[in-house]
């Protein structure tokens, strides 16, 4: 598509042929859209390029091979299975990338949507080998990020009826980390804090090494007055002990259900309860009967399956 092909069409070489257009040349809705998901939209692109090297040390062999250079083609992605959309942004910006202006580019689904299998997400037209390069890249970007929507969607379906919300973890793969916190959103779930800096987490390991949770609460607060702060506790006297220094959000850790009511009835609207620790759908239900206001659930990011989305060619 960028230069002219030999006799034989078989390019000299992909990596070089490859359009890999600038963040500059992207359109503008679609940088206002990763902004307002919270995907940096200079991050999301030096991920994707970063992505795409791992797939073009050298050609395409396969594209390049069987495809004539001048062929044009149009695909879909559609939905293998049912389940929540997330990341279609993200794999327009791999298309984008590899194919540059002469890319055509629909997106009729909305990302937060429910999707049925053999909906169509994203159609595409363009160069059908460079198509096929950026295929798998961007289906990795768009399974990964709407398995996580699709996991965390369940969870909020079975906490229906309560007050209680589903909260992810920093639990993420390295390098997805604002990615996967924006499919939970996608997905109905709550974020927890997205790096070390934006709140303090106490956990066992800072209450064991600051002498206990009161220590390490004071000290967090004497430190960093103005970040929020949540305490792990694993019994109901620790929890006491931070009520009584009006310690905001308490993370109750492998509590069973009745410990988790003691725990919302000793607290009587105090601060805030979260559930974490050995937590499933199946007993979902139970655990937000007892009260609590969040249920910490690490595998909405590190355990989600992708949801089956595939890129077929038209005929």
């Amino acid at each position: 598509m960028n230069a002219e092909p030999r006799q034989d069409d078989v390019p000299t070489g992909l990596v070089d042929r490859i359009v890999a257009a600038p963040l500059s040349e992207m359109p503008p809705d679609l940088l206002a859209e990763l902004t307002d998901a919270g995907l940096d939209p200079v991050l999301a692109h030096a991920d994707v390029v970063a992505a795409l090297a791992e797939d073009l040390p050298g050609d395409d062999v396969t594209s390049w091979a069987t495809i004539p250079a001048a062929d044009a083609a149009t695909a879909d992605f559609v939905a293998r299975a049912d389940g929540t959309l997330a990341g279609l942004a993200v794999a327009e910006l791999v298309f984008r990338h590899v194919l540059g202006a002469d890319v055509e580019l629909s997106r009729p689904v909305p990302d937060g949507t429910r999707v049925r299998r053999g909906d169509v997400l994203l159609s595409v037209t363009g160069g059908t080998a460079l198509l096929l390069t950026a295929e798998r890249t961007a289906l990795n970007y768009a399974c990964h990020a709407s398995g996580v929507a699709t996991a965390t969607a369940a969870w909020v379906s079975a906490l229906a009826g309560t007050s209680a919300r589903v909260r992810d973890t920093r639990k993420t793969t390295p390098g997805f980390r604002l990615l996967d916190k924006y499919a939970v959103r996608c997905g109905g779930g709550v974020n927890h804090r997205t790096s070390l800096s934006d709140m303090a987490l106490i956990k066992d390991n800072h209450v064991l090494a600051s002498g206990g949770v009161v220590a390490a609460y004071e000290r967090v607060r004497a430190r960093y007055p103005e970040v929020p702060v949540q305490v792990e506790v694993t019994t109901l006297e620790q929890l006491d002990e931070l009520l009584a220094v009006g310690a905001p959000e308490v993370l109750l850790d492998n509590m069973d259900p009745e410990q988790m009511a003691e725990a919302v009835r000793r607290s009587a609207g105090r601060t805030r309860l979260e559930a974490s620790g050995g937590l499933t759908l199946e007993t979902a239900a139970t655990v937000a009967a007892t009260g609590v206001d969040f249920i910490a659930v690490g595998a909405l990011t590190h355990s989600a399956p992708v949801l089956d989305i595939a890129m077929d060619l038209r005929p």
